[in-house]
């Protein structure tokens, strides 16, 4: 009765309500069972958690504690050698790459490059395309390489391109002429609003000469603009992610689907594939129960939040992971494209 009448002066929840109602059945009734609970096990609980939380504190107080000794080396950006396995300070390292660049590998360029290049053609059609998609943050440049595999002359050679989602085309390619057996370079710059999923689709027109009638026309294959380019890891407190979990409307529920049998090991697959961050600790993913749950958290680039909850239990007879991962976000682009990401990884893996 006084909590009911004290409801409307404090601001109260339903939870609130019944810790009280515990609290005075408690005092009520002096179990020994409940008192003992009350006054040893809740106080252990606390120091436990009180302590795991200050330990987390301390260790990342360590990690970006820097301590220089008085007989430290002092590194000259200008005479570092970038190469070197020796330690090199990370600032320095920065300022050095900023202003000279970096110097790739070889096999970089087989790992980095190669696997942004899009086939746009057949090689049996008579205009052979295919594009290298350079992401800078808002912007997509297309190089599109195109060669021409007849002996005739094409005139009016065109690159027709067109978007689907929030893509924007900033300038087009202007018209060309080709000799037979020849080829050019075209660049196409594409502006991108939101980490919707973009598909930027399109065709080549030319006419060839000495022949006349309708123009020709090779129909180009889609390109699916990556939507992992755009999100980037970000952390948040418990408070803010359980606010923004009940402010977004948007909700993806993926199902878990995976050859996987270590909830460890696919959780951190997960985290590789969708490019979030882990907020759950270190600390309450250990033990082997059966069960995992853990909160998931990413940003895009335009300011837009990810959030997403897994939720992964293992059968104790065939070790089989079964589940669910429950993407929310503000948007709905964001929601579907993270879930459908997370499909094709997850495909990936059962066909590897």
């Amino acid at each position: 009765i006084l909590y009911q009448a004290t409801a409307e002066a404090v601001v109260s929840t339903q939870s609130t309500g019944d810790w009280l109602s515990l609290c005075i059945r408690v005092i009520n009734d002096r179990s020994p069972l409940l008192v003992d609970i009350f006054t040893r096990a809740c106080r252990s609980s606390l120091q436990h958690m009180i302590g795991t939380f200050l330990r987390m504190e301390l260790t990342e107080t360590k990690k970006t504690l820097i301590r220089t000794d008085v007989d430290a080396l002092i590194n000259f950006s200008h005479l570092v050698n970038v190469n070197d396995n020796k330690a090199v300070d990370e600032l320095e390292l920065s300022l050095l790459q900023a202003t000279e660049g970096t110097k790739k590998k070889e096999s970089d360029m087989s790992t980095t490059a190669l696997s942004k290049v899009y086939q746009l053609t057949g090689f049996s059609d008579p205009v052979y395309a295919e594009a290298y998609i350079n992401v800078n943050q808002y912007d997509i440049v297309l190089d599109v390489l195109i060669v021409n595999q007849t002996p005739d002359t094409l005139q009016n050679l065109t690159l027709e391109l067109a978007t689907l989602g929030d893509l924007k085309l900033v300038d087009k390619a202007s018209p060309i002429t080709l000799a037979g057996n020849d080829f050019c370079n075209s660049k196409v710059q594409v502006k991108v609003a939101s980490t919707e999923t973009g598909i930027i689709f399109g065709n080549i027109v030319y006419d060839i000469t000495g022949v006349s009638g309708d123009r020709s026309c090779v129909v180009l294959n889609d390109i699916h603009i990556d939507i992992m380019d755009y999100i980037v890891p970000s952390h948040c407190s418990d408070s803010e992610f359980r606010k923004m979990w009940a402010e977004f409307e948007w909700e993806n529920k993926v199902a878990i689907q995976t050859n996987l049998v270590d909830m460890s090991t696919y959780l951190s697959h997960l985290l590789t594939c969708t490019n979030m961050a882990c907020l759950t600790p270190d600390q309450a993913l250990h033990g082997d129960c059966g069960f995992l749950a853990a909160n998931l958290y990413a940003k895009s680039v335009f300011g837009e939040d990810a959030l997403a909850n897994v939720s992964v239990e293992q059968d104790a007879e065939s070790r089989v992971l079964t589940g669910h991962i429950r993407i929310r976000a503000k948007s709905q682009g964001m929601a579907l494209s993270l879930g459908d990401k997370i499909t094709i990884c997850q495909k990936k893996e059962q066909d590897a």
